[in-house]
């Protein structure tokens, strides 16, 4: 007998670390740019030598059809195409000390990754 399939969204997380440098950085840029709010954009395009590669942003725009939560100041937007490919993803935050830090999205809906880890199907 099949399993069901849960087809609920399950929506984005974010770890506290990816959190607690996310709204650093929000902190500067709107002081930078000299706006009150920037939202954190996730994406996903065609390309890579997977198939998709990953896309995150500081955006100004929030349009009413995207994907919104706010994470504790934290305000994340996906559109409606790249939700599909990134429900359920966790946004990580990582420090490989010399070899660089930034973030990380955990996608349970990759199938594979290249080696870059840029790219996913």
């Amino acid at each position: 007998m099949s399993q069901p399939i849960d087809i609920r969204p399950r929506g984005i997380t974010l770890t506290e670390l990816a959190q607690e440098e996310l709204k650093n950085l929000i902190d500067i840029e709107k002081q930078k740019r000299g706006c009150s709010q920037l939202y954190l954009r996730l994406g996903v395009q065609s390309g890579g030598c997977s198939g998709f590669t990953y896309e995150m942003e500081l955006d100004t725009v929030r349009s009413s059809d995207d994907w919104h939560k706010d994470f504790d100041g934290v305000e994340v937007v996906i559109d409606q195409e790249s939700f599909r490919l990134l429900n359920g993803s966790e946004v990580d935050y990582i420090d490989n000390g010399l070899s660089g830090s930034g973030l990380k999205i955990n996608n349970p809906n990759a199938s594979r990754s290249c080696g870059c880890g840029n790219s996913f199907s």
